[in-house]
């Protein structure tokens, strides 16, 4: 005759399992919100920085020598920024394993304060497109004999502009997240860059009197020649004119402008990248003395000091010193010519 097991053993065994689950949905959830907290461009930055500095040679955990050769190396190769980059990613891994970092040593700090005063260069900065860019680009495109890319090209230039999106804010735009009312279309993204909590992004594009600058007529007349109805906005177009139904390739803004750039022979072309619809639309705003509030706000920025210098760079020619200086003397110029003739 065979014995039952003890009822305690069952129940204790069933607990354990129960809290076995508990324990593995917890150890989700906090990798799922920690994975969250941070972008996923700068998890690929810092995992391509790692890569990198492994490739080197480096190992991981390092000390605070290993570092400093590393510094010293890549120095003069590497950029300054991208080096900080790569500190910034070796400091995380180190903080998160729960281990000293030695990207905090006074001796690495120091190394990497020299190397910015040594190798240091100013940012490049995308050429900040002005209306009369956009105008000739727009002229040409439709110019061109009819296609759905030329449909396509005319509503990226003239939204990526008057709407000062980010590449990746263009390429996220859904049918879905367009609101279209009697004055214009509204544009919803649920998150960008500078909102990680992801509370939305709004860019509200007013139909224009002129249709051929009017970038919500221009979406929908892409919409209507690419018969798009769902899914991402703005595709890729094929050779045969052909939509794809996937999201554009985040290079494809770079070459449809160097393209256009090209074809309107521009002098700035190396210069041109998706970041100068957004430097253009502010810059050109703050020469027409459009309201800094207005220029904030079409543009989402949320640090005042980045709009307060686009402004400046739109008006550094109006808003100028040397504008009042040179009027004056031209009087004094003036003034002194009768007296030289007698």
């Amino acid at each position: 005759m065979h014995s039952k097991p003890p009822k305690l053993t069952t129940d204790l065994s069933l607990r354990n399992e129960r809290s076995y689950q508990i324990a593995h949905r917890e150890s989700e959830a906090l990798r799922h919100y920690l994975q969250a907290a941070t972008s996923d461009n700068t998890r690929k930055a810092y995992r391509s920085a790692i890569r990198q500095f492994e490739k080197w040679g480096g190992r991981l955990p390092t000390d605070r020598d290993t570092v400093v050769r590393y510094l010293l190396i890549k120095a003069e190769s590497l950029n300054p920024r991208t080096l900080d980059l790569h500190l910034t990613a070796i400091g995380q891994w180190h903080y998160y394993q729960g281990v000293a970092d030695p990207v905090k040593d006074p001796l690495v700090r120091k190394t990497m304060e020299g190397i910015r005063r040594t190798h240091g260069q100013p940012k490049r900065k995308a050429k900040a497109l002005r209306l009369e860019h956009i105008a000739q680009m727009v002229k040409h495109l439709q110019q061109l004999p009819d296609s759905k890319k030329k449909y396509r090209d005319i509503a990226l230039v003239l939204t990526g502009f008057f709407g000062a999106f980010r590449r990746s804010e263009l390429l996220a735009i859904q049918v879905t997240d367009l609101v279209w009312e009697p004055e214009g279309l509204i544009i919803r993204l649920p998150r960008s860059k500078t909102d990680q909590q992801a509370t939305g992004l709004v860019r509200a594009l007013p139909f224009a009197g002129n249709p051929t600058c009017c970038p919500a007529r221009a979406i929908k007349q892409w919409m209507d020649t690419a018969d798009i109805a769902i899914g991402p906005l703005f595709r890729p177009v094929n050779r045969w004119d052909q939509v794809q139904a996937r999201q554009l390739n985040p290079g494809a803004i770079n070459d449809v402008l160097k393209t256009l750039g090209k074809a309107c022979q521009f002098d700035f072309v190396p210069e041109l990248s998706s970041h100068s619809f957004r430097r253009g639309l502010s810059t050109s705003a703050a020469r027409e003395r459009v309201d800094y509030e207005l220029i904030k706000k079409q543009g989402g920025w949320k640090s005042d000091a980045t709009v307060w210098e686009y402004i400046e760079e739109g008006q550094q020619f109006n808003n100028n010193a040397s504008v009042i200086l040179m009027e004056k003397m031209s009087l004094l110029l003036n003034a002194e010519s009768p007296k030289k003739g007698k």
